[in-house]
């Protein structure tokens, strides 16, 4: 079984207890939160990842999942959704528990630590929590017409091109994601045909110069005025001036933006700096127990990378480790000096 497989079984599971107790809760599961989830098993801690988002992998699974990423160590070039795939087969041999599609929106002192609260009722009790929810909500901007066909033909992300193949797509949008989709799927789809309300991109200048090169139909000061079809989307009428246009279209990513800020945690009381929240360089917030990582903590001369904050959510999960049980050693064991058989314990994840 793939991680990819994986992860969505997990996601469409909804089944069982309402209420998980594990050593360490992890909200947000970008690269930082999933990094931390294998370190945290590493360190023979138990697990629950938590994110808003139906599929691992945050940012880079919502925004650029084909793209290649050249700034992640090791990696001369990857593609983002590799990356996460990665992640994933990483933590896979420990007691993950993952819940996705939920949004965690309350967090409450319980004993010596903490409880969780998520948007359907599930609660997560924690010694330790690490926040690793960034700045994107990702919660998207949508396409009011399009909101009846969502599942049926209407996405705001591309998790997979191949899901695509042989369809006609309909892009919508004016930023990097809409036209690097645009791009993407050009070589497989049917046909693609982009849409900005806009004469004028947000993109890179580069990638604009290849979409105007490419076989995709660019509609510019236009907008999807309508959607129709069946059990599933068929076509959408798009408003061109005074010109309305019908497009067949099976598919149609409204790549429109997600809200940024960090959301409900912000009413959690940490302190926060800029809309991010204020750690030490032991990645600590002012809660007891509470750390976060990633692109929504802040420190002096912290610089936004997937790397840092690979080496925040190790920084956080080993103090957690010593918070949770003291008397271990800060400093976990050389991993090339461990034994396997007392790295790979559980052969399986946990389902919730």
């Amino acid at each position: 079984m793939t991680p990819r497989t994986e992860a969505t079984r997990t996601e469409d599971s909804r089944a069982g207890a309402a209420e998980t107790s594990v050593d360490l809760a992890i909200v947000g599961a970008g690269p930082a939160g999933l990094y931390a989830a294998y370190y945290a098993g590493y360190r023979g801690l138990s697990v629950a990842v938590i994110d808003a988002l139906d599929e691992p992998g945050g940012q880079v699974s919502a925004l650029y999942p084909e793209k290649l990423l050249y700034d992640v160590a090791g990696h001369p070039g990857i593609k983002g959704r590799d990356l996460v795939d990665n992640l994933l087969r990483q933590a896979e041999p420990f007691d993950t528990t993952y819940l996705l599609g939920r949004t965690a929106v309350d967090l409450t002192p319980r004993g010596t630590g903490w409880a969780l609260g998520a948007d359907d009722g599930t609660r997560v009790l924690a010694g330790a929590v690490v926040i690793a929810a960034g700045l994107g909500r990702f919660v998207p901007r949508k396409l009011p017409c399009a909101i009846p066909y969502e599942g049926r033909g209407v996405a705001y992300h591309v998790p997979r091109l191949d899901t695509h193949a042989g369809r006609d797509v309909v892009v919508v949008g004016g930023g990097d994601s809409a036209v690097d989709w645009a791009l993407a799927l050009a070589p497989i789809a049917r046909s693609v045909t982009l849409v900005h309300r806009r004469g004028t991109f947000r993109a890179h200048d580069y990638s604009v110069r290849q979409l105007f090169t490419s076989s995709v139909r660019v509609l510019t000061d236009a907008q999807v005025v309508a959607c129709h079809g069946g059990d599933r989307l068929e076509r959408v009428e798009v408003r061109a001036g005074e010109e309305t246009l019908t497009l067949p279209a099976g598919a149609l990513v409204a790549a429109l933006g997600f809200t940024s800020g960090l959301g409900p945690v912000a009413d959690w009381g940490l302190e926060l700096e800029h809309r991010r929240v204020r750690v030490d360089q032991s990645m600590r917030t002012n809660l007891a127990q509470v750390y976060a990582v990633g692109d929504g903590c802040a420190y002096p001369g912290r610089v936004p990378l997937i790397s840092v904050g690979f080496g925040e959510a190790g920084t956080a999960v080993n103090h957690a480790a010593v918070a949770l049980r003291p008397g271990e050693r800060l400093a976990p064991e050389h991993s090339s000096d461990t034994r396997p058989e007392a790295v790979l314990p559980v052969p399986e994840p946990v389902l919730a």
